[in-house]
């Protein structure tokens, strides 16, 4: 018996009965041989982290776009404590903890530059629309690895491709994904609008901070531990009606205040404008694009418009404005 095999053997004997076991998943599209060390999730999870996109979310807007200051989250930051809350509330109710990392640290790879603000810009203007829990998928099952993809698990991409709101995972793992996400952001994008003075905790309403907590770190507790007493021995991954519904008013709370706020998003509309521009300019000029997003369209029969829907949501807030720069403004005269 190699190590893998003891860690499954383990799996088996102190998991819970509705947990995933590495041993027992549905398996890669394309068959490989098994590690001597690591689980199928443990594999999947340390993919995900050395992938190209995961170090590129360093540098993609969380709320803020390109943000100047030292503290405000960025898309990773994000992934970061999605996978923080997600491991607790899995270690807690005795599930796996490798495949909930995987899910948390795969879930917005797909995520373009300026966060949302740029996949609105995107599904207006690709003929087959624009989402970035599909192109998560995408990533790793067609562009990584210079187009062989990262061959991930079933499971993995399930809960990747389900983690947004409406989403229906269908491993446990994949559902405290999904309530991590929802929970991690309303929790440090308060905290970043609160540091950016466009909120306090007086605008929320008193009887929800008398309820949820009057901090971000105490509302942040009462959900996790909700979730983990309404969900422990269960076959779903649940929380209370009445926190629940609170967590939706603070989300709405939030929506209106912070992500539709016009001092938070005042170079939204600009933003949009330069990578519409950038996809326009790329979709006429697709021999400006780098080889591999070429060859999808050239070798791989794939439409060009999503070809460059793939290299402009691949960057970074900074390289994007870099390109639009190169393309559309003039550059100084230096010789003297």
């Amino acid at each position: 018996m190699n190590i893998r095999e003891s860690m499954e053997l383990r799996e088996q004997e102190l998991l819970s009965p509705f947990a995933s076991h590495s041993a027992d998943t549905r398996g890669r599209d394309k068959p490989e041989e098994e590690c001597d060390v690591r689980t199928a999730y443990q594999r999947d999870r340390d993919r995900i982290l050395h992938c190209k996109a995961f170090r590129r979310m360093k540098d993609k807007t969380q709320v803020f776009l390109a943000p100047q200051g030292d503290h405000y989250r960025t898309r990773l930051t994000h992934t970061l404590e999605v996978s923080q809350i997600a491991r607790t509330i899995a270690r807690a109710l005795r599930l796996n903890e490798d495949l909930v990392e995987a899910i948390a640290l795969g879930h917005d790879l797909g995520h373009t530059p300026f966060g949302h603000a740029g996949e609105k810009a995107l599904d207006q203007v690709h003929p087959e629309g624009f989402a970035h829990y599909k192109q998560s998928v995408r990533i790793v099952e067609v562009l990584e690895k210079s187009g062989n993809g990262l061959n991930l698990t079933w499971e993995v991409r399930d809960g990747m491709k389900n983690h947004r709101t409406s989403g229906k995972p269908s491993t446990l793992e994949g559902q405290v994904v999904r309530f991590s996400d929802k929970i991690a952001y309303i929790h440090h994008d308060m905290d970043d609008a609160q540091r950016a003075g466009i909120i306090t905790e007086d605008d929320i309403p008193i009887t929800m901070r008398t309820f949820l907590g009057y901090t971000t770190r105490e509302r942040l507790n009462t959900f996790v531990h909700n979730i983990i007493e309404n969900s422990l021995d269960k076959d779903s991954i649940t929380m209370s009606a009445d926190i629940f519904e609170a967590m939706m008013d603070l989300r709405s709370l939030m929506f209106r205040n912070v992500y539709e706020n016009p001092a938070a998003k005042k170079e939204e509309e600009r933003a949009m404008k330069m990578l519409t521009e950038l996809y326009e300019y790329y979709t006429d000029h697709p021999n400006a694009m780098p080889r591999e997003y070429r060859e999808l369209a050239e070798y791989r029969g794939e439409l060009k418009e999503q070809a460059v829907c793939d290299y402009i949501s691949g960057m970074t807030d900074q390289y994007s404005m870099k390109k639009f720069r190169e393309l559309y403004i003039p550059k100084c005269w230096e010789v003297y």
